[in-house]
This record gives structure tokens, C-alpha cells and sequence, in this order.
């Protein structure tokens, strides 16, 4: 039976760690943090502590003229920027738009935009407040600009949950083309929610990392001693291809995308499922489609966001698929960028089997970590052939997406790059 196979042709991602893919993917590298203190600057007595978070390395708004960018939420500006390096990266394909289609998902939206024109609103009252409100405010507005952009009406998507957006968007990209939907798809997730009201409902939670003295010390997956995430904003966006339209227009392909799992828990809205069925379900979905075993990954880049709970339940999962596993945790460097958090990581795995490099956890060495993951965790950079890589993003809700990437010349892939 025939298998359309869909492949990575353009790569585009703004982060804590750099303005662009090559420049986070160095920092990543060479151990660099992303986290900054002060990044909320207090205009009214919150009653918060200092904030640690990873803000992005550029502002989005330079990216653009000044005219649009002052019209966009910083989310939109991000999911703009990450779009046109990734587009470029393609070699901006000649693609029928009515086989173009864009899917970016994010966990809240423009929350920057309704926090300043409601304090406009209290503040001068509503003839003062924006016309543009509602669309610079709007989830699904980063996926219609983008639509825009590009002329792509094949369908514009926003999945909108919470962790796993930005993984849900590439997953469902996949999706449509293997549905005969669309031959190219432009996918990823963007998110801009460092704000007060984003960092007290986490601060009440308990879930932000208390290791504030040192900020780059702050985020620590699977450290014996964390205690919690460290919130960040950016974008990352891929653009996904049939392998049959890619090699048809000889593009350079960086990747295979081999399979994507779903899965919910049906537990609770923030705690994930005891016996970990949801993530253990969506790991072997995307090794189901993508026709692998576990043997075939080379290691994880797990969800691993530094919280004491959330760490040990997915090890627990992955030791259920995989046994004691080599695994990653980019969140480390990069803090949780929350809706664009699975879209830059399934970019990190692109580059992983692309280079045959595991990057290295950051604030961690062999000693530091909790004897309760049982798992091989990457203190420092790897060099060795990457064949497959799963990607893990695991989101409130339950909600939980495996990604298999596979490098365009691993022999199960059935396809090769065009380019070197």
C-alpha cells in the first residue's frame, strides 16, 4: 500500500537562545542559558517575586516593517519571523495555494495585547481602546497571518492545547498531507505570555522554579533538586512537504517526519494519569506510524519540564516503552516556551539526526540527577549518528504528542535529501 512520506524542507525559530535556527542551535550546544532576571518591568505593585524568564533573544517587532508590526500581538510578530527564515530555508516553494495549508498552535494567544487594552479601557475608557484588538488578541490570528503571507488556503489550523500546541500543529500538518489535503504545510507554534497575571497563576500553582538566585541555574529536568519550570517565550515554525513534491522541486530535505502520536489521559486538567496511559499511548502511536520499534531511536528529547511530579511520570513512561533510555531535555537552556515549547523541540530533533548530535542538559551532570528517572540522561554534548529521534510534548489537559523524526537516510525513511 502506498505510504506518502512526509519530509522537513525549511526550518525557522526565534528563541531565548538566538534570533534564528543557527544561532539557538549553537547556544543549545555549548551549554548557553536563556533565563534573565527583571524581564517584567512593574508599572503597579503585583506583589510578585522577582521574575526569572527566558525572553526572546530579539524583539519580533524589528523583524517587520513598523507599520505591520506595530498591528501585531508579540506572538504574532514571532510566529511571522520564525515563518519567513523557515519559508526561506525552503527555497520559498512554488506550491499551488490550494495545497498550501498553515497550522500554528499556541496555548493562550495574544494575552500581551488584552492585559495593555484593558488597562487602556480602566484606564481612559473605551473609545481609547484599539480597533485591532480582537484580532491581535485572537489565538488563530499567528495562523491566518501566516496563511496570508504565503497565499496558503489549503486550511489555516490553530490547535490550542496548552504544552503540546506547537507539537499538535506538526503533527497535524503531517496529517493533511498524508490525507491528500495539501502538499505543503507551514507548522509550528508561537507563544508571548511572559506577563504578571501568566506568572502569579503559575507563582499559586507552585509550578515556576524556585532556584531564582541564579537564573540560568533556574530550570534543572530531572535534577535531583528542581522544583519547577521557568516560562519562555518564542516561536519555531517547519515547513513539511511530501517527499514526492520535495523531490520534485529538488529541495534540500532535512528530515523525515516518520510518525506522530495522540493521546489523551481523560484524567485530570493538570496532574497526568498515574499509570502514565496517555503518554505511554502517544510514544507508541508515533513508533506505529512511523513503522519503527523502540530500538530504532537513538534517544529522547523529552517533554521534561523541571517540575518535581511531571519529570518522574514521564520517565516512568518512557522506561515503559523504551527501558533505560537516552534522553535530552532542551528545556534546561531554554526555559518552557509553553504553546511553541513542542515545535522547537521537533526542530532540535531535526538538527539532532540531521548532525548526529545529542545536545547536552543543561545544569545537570551525572551525580545531579534524581535517582528516580532511571533514565540515561545527556549531561553533555554527544556526537554519534542519529537515526531516529521521538519528541515528547505533554500539555494541561491530558493532552500528549510523540513526534518521530528519522534522518532522511535512515534506511526505513525511504528517502534521501536532494542536496548535501
Amino acid at each position: 500500500m502506498h505510504r506518502t512520506e512526509v519530509v522537513v524542507t525549511g526550518l525557522g525559530a526565534i528563541t531565548p537562545l538566538g534570533r534564528d535556527v543557527q544561532s539557538t542551535w549553537n547556544g543549545l550546544l555549548a551549554g548557553e542559558s536563556g533565563i534573565r532576571r527583571g524581564v517584567l518591568p512593574s508599572h503597579r505593585d503585583t506583589g510578585l517575586p522577582e521574575v526569572i524568564a527566558g525572553t526572546m533573544a530579539i524583539d519580533p517587532a524589528t523583524l517587520l516593517p513598523p507599520v505591520q508590526a506595530r498591528r501585531l500581538d508579540r506572538s504574532q510578530q514571532a510566529a511571522l519571523g520564525a515563518a519567513a527564515e523557515a519559508w526561506a530555508d525552503a527555497g520559498a516553494p512554488q506550491v499551488d495555494a490550494d495545497r498550501l495549508a498553515s497550522a500554528v498552535g499556541t496555548g493562550i494567544g495574544g494575552v500581551g495585547t488584552l492585559l495593555k487594552e484593558d488597562d487602556v479601557l480602566e484606564s481612559a475608557g473605551a473609545r481609547r481602546v484599539s480597533p485591532r484588538t480582537v484580532p491581535m488578541l485572537m489565538p488563530n490570528a499567528a495562523a491566518a497571518l501566516i496563511s496570508i503571507e504565503y497565499g496558503a488556503r489549503a486550511g489555516v489550523y490553530t490547535p490550542v492545547s496548552a504544552c503540546s500546541s506547537g507539537a499538535e500543529a506538526i503533527a497535524l500538518g503531517a496529517r493533511l498531507i498524508r490525507a491528500g489535503e495539501a502538499d505543503v504545510v507551514i507548522a509550528g507554534g508561537t507563544e508571548a505570555a511572559i506577563t504578571p497575571i501568566t506568572v502569579a497563576g503559575f507563582v499559586q500553582a507552585q509550578a515556576l522554579s524556585r532556584h531564582t538566585a541564579e537564573p540560568a541555574s533556574a530550570s534543572r529536568p530531572f535534577a535531583a533538586d528542581r522544583t519547577g519550570f521557568v516560562l519562555s517565550e518564542g516561536a519555531a515554525v517547519v515547513v513539511l512537504e511530501s517527499a514526492e513534491h520535495a523531490t520534485a522541486r529538488g529541495a534540500r530535505i532535512h528530515a523525515v517526519l516518520a510518525g506522530a502520536g495522540i493521546a489523551a489521559d481523560a484524567h485530570h486538567i493538570t496532574a497526568p494519569a498515574p499509570d502514565c496511559s496517555g503518554q505511554i499511548s502517544a510514544m507508541r502511536k508515533a513508533l506505529a506510524q512511523a513503522r519503527m520499534t523502540p530500538e530504532d531511536i537513538s534517544h529522547i528529547n523529552a517533554h521534561a519540564t523541571g517540575t518535581p511530579v511531571g519529570d518522574v511520570a514521564e520517565a516512568r513512561a518512557i522506561r515503559e516503552v523504551f527501558g533505560r533510555a537516552t534522553v535530552t531535555a532542551p528545556k534546561a537552556a531554554l526555559g518552557h516556551l509553553f504553546g511553541a515549547a513542542g515545535a522547537i523541540e521537533a526542530l532540535i530533533a531535526v538538527l539532532s539526526v540531521k548532525h548526529g548530535v545529542i545536545p547536552p542538559t543543561r545544569n545537570l551532570t551525572t551525580a545531579d540527577v534524581d535517582p528516580g528517572i532511571g533514565l540515561d540522561v545527556v549531561a553533555d554534548r554527544r556526537d554519534s549518528p542519529q537515526q531516529a529521534v521521538l519528541s515528547n510534548s505533554f500539555g494541561f489537559g491530558g493532552q500528549n504528542v510523540s513526534l518521530v523524526i528519522a534522518s532522511a537516510r535512515h534506511p526505513m525513511s525511504h528517502t534521501a535529501s536532494a542536496a548535501p
